[in-house]
This record gives C-alpha cells, structure tokens and sequence, in this order.
C-alpha cells in the first residue's frame, strides 16, 4: 500500500510501541475500504493510536472516504483526536488561518455566476410590464414575494448546516430533511399568504386596483406567495445536503445559490399566478 506522506503524527495515546507497531501494520495490509469499515467498528482509542502512525496525508483520506460513506460525525471525532481541528463542529480549515486570497478564490467564482444569472429576473420583470402598468399594485407585492422566500429558505438552510455540522444529521437522510422542511414550509406559507391577504384587503388604496376586484387580486397574490415560501423553504432544507453530496461548502454556496433561485422563480412564480387568476393577457 502507498502512503501519501513522510510526515506523521505526534502524541501517540497511552499504548507500547510494539503493540501500536503490530497493530499498525495489521491495519495497512487492508484495502482502503476495509479499513473504513475497520474505523466505524473497532474502539476509538485504539484507531487513534494505529492512525497517529500513519502519515497525515493518508489520514486525511481515511476521514474524507469516512465523510463520503456518511460517517460524518465520526469522521469529525477523528479529525478533532488527531489535531486536524479544534472543536468536533469546526471545518478542518479555520477562518482567520485562512488567507484574504484563499476566501477571495473561494468565493468568487459562485458570486459572479450568480450575479449574471440574476439577469434572468429582470428579464422576466421586462416580459410582464403591460402585467404591471394595468395593475399598479402589483409592483407593491414584489419585494414581499422575494424576500419572504428568501428569508424562509435561508432559515431552513441555516438550521440544516449546523444540524449538518454538529453531526446530528447526515447525508443520506435527505428524504427525513425533504419530509420534514415540506410540512413545516406548508404551515409557514399559510401564515405569510393569511397576513398578506389582510393586510391587502384592509390598507390597500381602490385606486391601485386598476378597475379588478380587489380580493381577486388578493387571492392571486396570496397563492403566489404561498407556492414561492413552500418551494423556497424545502428548497433551503436540501440545498445543504446537496452541496455536502458534492463535497462542496454549504457555507460558502447555499445563501448565494437559494437567493439566485428565489429571486427567478419568485417573479415568474408571482406574474404567472397573477395573469392566471386575473386574466391578464
């Protein structure tokens, strides 16, 4: 078996080195494979100690191969033994370690992209301009769409990450996550879609309505409202896992993507649902 590395670690836990020796050597004439299996059954103490002698590059493969299987707290029990990282729910590289390039380098290619995707809503805003000068109000309710499907879907996302990085979720409960998000987005876009239907019928000026039935427009803004907070809600549930599946940071990728998504389907959602029920050519 190859070792990626010359370098080892340092401060082997409380065995003879004859004992971590044999066992070592037991341990590498495994598959890699096996010997991820041998790290989720055998004791925690013992596999620090064989690992403590294996090079540090190999180790961290053993961790990633632990991570990708859906060992993910484990892998980080180990990475945190080992002095890979300080705390079991830190990522193995620290913020302030990492340097204004790194960040920079990190971050920029997502943010670019999805700035230029961002062009897509403002085509479709242009595409449903007779839609807005026919009814004034409508252009009231826009933000509203957007940002509560963004303030939704970034909650979900954000309780889903550090589920995620505290171990107490794993990839491969996705459908417990999609489950879960979907019922709780259900009771959430009630509430908003109930609130925006009051506040519609009781502050809105008659003169905005540009001659349609104002509870007509209040139904039609409340179902597009409601179908944009379930999407986005159960969207931000699984963004998380999806990026994790990819061996991609939920951090740095899944408030720029969400935002991006919600920000397209949120208008075409809302002209769409609007045209339909008023029937607005």
């Amino acid at each position: 078996m190859t070792v990626m590395s010359n370098t080892y670690i340092e401060n082997t836990p409380h065995f003879s080195n004859e004992e971590i020796g044999a066992a070592r050597n037991a341990f590498l004439r495994y598959e890699q494979t096996q010997q991820v299996h041998l790290l989720t059954v055998m004791p925690v103490e013992e596999a620090v100690a064989i690992l403590h002698h294996c090079s540090i590059g190999y180790v961290q493969q053993l961790i990633s191969a632990l991570e990708v299987e859906g060992h993910d707290k484990l892998a980080r029990h180990y990475a945190h033994q080992l002095g890979f990282i300080h705390s079991e729910v830190e990522t193995p590289s620290s913020y302030l370690d990492t340097t204004v390039v790194e960040h920079v380098k990190q971050r920029i290619g997502w943010i670019i992209a999805l700035a230029l995707l961002g062009i897509v809503s403002g085509l479709i805003i242009s595409q449903y301009e007779d839609t807005l000068s026919q009814l004034v109000l409508l252009a009231i309710y826009m933000p509203v769409i957007a940002a509560a499907g963004g303030n939704t879907g970034t909650q979900a996302a954000t309780l889903v990450i550090r589920a995620l990085a505290t171990g107490e979720l794993r990839k491969r409960q996705w459908l417990a996550v999609f489950w879960k998000e979907s019922r709780v987005a259900l009771c959430l876009a009630l509430a908003i879609s109930l609130v925006i239907v009051g506040r519609i019928l009781l502050f809105s000026d008659a003169s905005a309505t540009g001659g349609f039935d104002l509870n007509l427009i209040a139904l039609a803004i409340a179902v597009a409202l409601f179908i944009q907070v379930t999407m986005s809600t159960t969207l931000g549930g699984l963004l998380p896992i999806l990026a994790r599946a990819f061996r991609l940071d939920p951090a740095v990728l899944v408030s720029p993507v969400l935002a991006s998504i919600v920000d397209i389907s949120g208008m075409w959602i809302y002209f769409s649902v609007v045209n339909y029920f008023l029937g607005i050519a």
